[in-house]
């Protein structure tokens, strides 16, 4: 059986849809923290059981019988991926997979990157069989950042630096043919990449003309974001999350163009064009 974590997120759901393409429902699960919100998978005849990173006892019951387990990992550090893993090996699984960051590295300014370099080092130290996904950076991010400046217009963010963006729809595809192809995607993989290299001003032109309307790109210093972020209610902890991101993308941690994503799905990767045209409300 493949058990998929995060089932109810949206790239766990989209891996998931495209495992049902490939897989009998009967042979796939999820594990996910509140099962009433994966009912319909349920309907589909795939096992859903409540597993929560947090509890692993939960994580047992989630993963019995696994042959594999894809986790999906949280939204930053410190998620306690390693209690994951531990649950997945303690189940039997015959393999893990585990969907990384394209940026992971120890040394990174961004700390949920680190925290991926770290479950990374977890996976080669298990002894088990395993793939660690390097995504890249999700193409959601310019779509939530265009949409909360499409008031002003004004797209006010700290210096950032180049990012190869990526579709969800991609990033599906590749985990599915990494559970359901075996032996082709194993280990560390290269940076699952989008096609181009865009900051945050190429966001704007982009959005500006899908639009019809400018988006004005504004770059303020990190401070100043700060305190205006935090006094619209930002929790502090996602401030200083993002200004790791606009921190390490100046640093060009994020630079990276990878032919190693199309080559895997069979298609040109999804452009960030293609992702704000079917996102940004028109």
């Amino acid at each position: 059986m493949i058990i998929v974590t995060g089932a109810t997120g949206r790239l766990g759901r989209a891996v998931v849809d495209r495992l049902t393409e490939r897989v009998p429902a009967d042979q796939l699960g999820v594990s996910v923290r509140d099962p009433e919100k994966a009912a319909d998978l349920a309907a589909q005849g795939i096992r859903v059981r409540r597993g929560d990173f947090d509890d692993p006892d939960s994580l047992a019951f989630a993963f019995e019988g696994a042959r594999q387990v894809l986790v999906v990992s949280g939204p930053a550090e410190p998620a306690p991926h390693h209690v994951a893993l531990d649950s997945a090996k303690t189940a039997g699984a015959e393999r893990v997979l585990y969907t990384s960051h394209q940026a992971a590295n120890p040394d990174s300014l961004f700390i949920a990157t680190r925290g991926h370099a770290a479950t990374e080092q977890d996976l080669l130290n298990s002894g088990v069989p395993f793939t660690a996904l390097r995504n890249g950076f999700y193409a959601s991010t310019p779509v939530l950042m265009v949409r909360s400046a499409l008031e002003t217009g004004e797209l006010i963010l700290p210096e950032d630096g180049p990012f190869s963006w990526t579709a969800h729809r991609d990033l599906a595809d590749a985990a599915a043919i990494a559970l359901t192809e075996p032996g082709r995607v194993d280990g560390i993989t290269p940076p699952l990449t989008g096609p181009e290299l865009f900051d945050y001003a190429d966001v704007a032109a982009i959005a500006s003309d899908l639009l019809g309307r400018k988006v004005t790109r504004i770059t303020v210093p990190d401070e100043e974001w700060r305190q205006a972020a935090l006094g619209r209610g930002m929790p502090e902890f996602l401030v200083d999350l993002t200004l790791g991101i606009f921190a390490a993308a100046r640093r060009g941690e994020f630079a990276v163009v990878d032919p190693t994503l199309p080559a895997l799905i069979g298609r040109p990767a999804t452009t960030l064009r293609e992702v704000l045209a079917a996102e940004l409300p028109t």
